[in-house]
């Protein structure tokens, strides 16, 4: 083992008379190196959580990458409203529409509620991202409105939070 270290050490001499910045990590976990790279790298030594609130539809699968998955496919669906079926929970008349749904209300407020009291605690526990997933039937209507409200709340308190419809994009 010494061995190979040693021969490592050699073998890396030239690129590490190159640098700026030098660390021992042999007695340092994880976290503590990656909290050393960013106060001396980083301009900002607390760059804070990103969040990512991502719209899907079941029919699709669910994100491999999702931190937090919500499944709001129990919701009214404007799919079943003629004269919002072509239309995305971008578009003002399904806006409307779900505004006016009390059962989305409660659930939009229900997880801005966990949100809230959770993301501080992953936060605390060194996550520096979370992508939360909301997915409805076929990731059009419900999913995009939450994410979309969700995102506008979380933008007031967060300073990196970003909204993608994966159904929706080109």
């Amino acid at each position: 083992m010494r061995e190979a270290i040693d021969k490592e050490t050699e073998l890396l001499e030239a690129i590490s008379l190159m640098a700026s910045l030098s660390i021992d990590t042999s007695a340092m976990s994880l976290h503590g190196l990656r909290d050393m790279i960013k106060s001396r790298i980083v301009e900002q030594s607390d760059t804070g959580l990103a969040l990512l609130f991502q719209s899907f539809g079941f029919k699709n699968g669910v994100p491999v990458d999702a931190d937090i998955v919500y499944d709001v496919r129990c919701l009214p669906n404007p799919y079943w409203e003629t004269s919002l079926r072509s239309l995305t929970g971008l578009d003002e008349k399904v806006v409307n529409y779900l505004d006016s749904q009390q059962e989305v209300q409660h659930m939009y407020e229900d997880i801005k509620d966990y949100l809230q009291r959770w993301l501080p605690r992953f936060e605390e526990n060194n996550r520096s991202y979370i992508t939360v997933a909301l997915g409805c039937t076929g990731g059009q209507h419900r999913s995009v409105y939450l994410c979309e409200k969700l995102g506008d709340f979380f933008q007031e308190h967060i300073n990196n939070v970003q909204v993608r419809h994966r159904e929706l994009a080109d």
